[in-house]
């Protein structure tokens, strides 16, 4: 029998950045995930975003990779965006990359809270700011022209 618990925070984005989640109709892609998350046999603890990205906080089952999970949910709510296009007419697609950063269970309700407070913490940073402030927290290199020809 194996053991693990598997706590991540993944964020992804929409293609070019377009802000294509309106707030109107966010929860009803945010259950979609849920569901998405439930079917993978995993957990769903937080999630939230902006118009132009979404933060996941998820328990992962031991038999799903990181990267597997993130490239079928991507895939899977690529499709759920396209057959409710008059709800979200902007999304064409989302990004190629994401972010995927490993947490503990000692974490969690800082992380729950920091996901909650997506909206009001955006109305003061800038999502490539607070991208390279994790990265940099977490000690990933990253390449900071990215980040300025992705204003």
């Amino acid at each position: 029998m194996s053991y693990c618990r598997l706590f991540y925070h993944i964020v992804f984005r929409t293609k070019d950045s377009v802000y294509a989640i309106n707030e109107e109709n966010e929860k009803i892609l945010y259950d979609y995930i849920w569901g998405f998350v439930k079917s993978h046999h995993s957990i769903l603890h937080r999630i939230n975003g902006m118009p132009d990205h979404l933060h996941l906080f998820v328990e992962l089952h031991q038999t799903i990779s990181v990267a597997e999970f993130v490239r079928k949910l991507k895939k899977s709510t690529h499709c759920f965006l396209d057959e409710n296009k008059s709800l979200f007419p902007e999304f064409t697609a989302w990004s190629v990359g994401y972010c995927a950063l490993t947490y503990s269970d000692r974490d969690k309700y800082q992380l729950i809270n920091y996901i909650k407070n997506q909206k009001h913490h955006h109305k003061e940073t800038h999502f490539n700011d607070e991208m390279k402030s994790l990265f940099q927290r977490e000690g990933i290199d990253f390449n900071v022209e990215w980040f300025e020809e992705n204003v």
